[in-house]
């Protein structure tokens, strides 16, 4: 769950700047609030910052965020993904 742990991290010193809600994985919630962020991550437009990230960096971005959802399907089976055929 490392990976996993590490994009909750991050997200949450940005979400601290802005004062924003932290994410947690303690709640189905919060889980759930986790993947909603993956998914609008791994769009198509976010995952490639509109046409801006191409070659090794996608894949290596693109590898990283489906690490997440497969950790955090581990963690909790039960969350949901809207854009992802999971």
């Amino acid at each position: 769950m490392k990976t996993l742990q590490a994009y909750i991290d991050q997200k949450n010193k940005w979400n601290a700047i802005f004062k924003g809600e932290q994410f947690e994985t303690k709640t189905a919630k919060g889980r759930q609030r986790i993947a909603n962020s993956l998914d609008a991550d791994l769009s198509p437009e976010n995952l490639t910052c509109d046409g801006e990230v191409r070659g090794e960096a996608l894949r290596q971005k693109s590898a990283y965020l489906f690490r997440c959802v497969e950790e955090l399907i581990n963690l909790d089976p039960n969350v949901k993904f809207s854009e992802l055929s999971i």
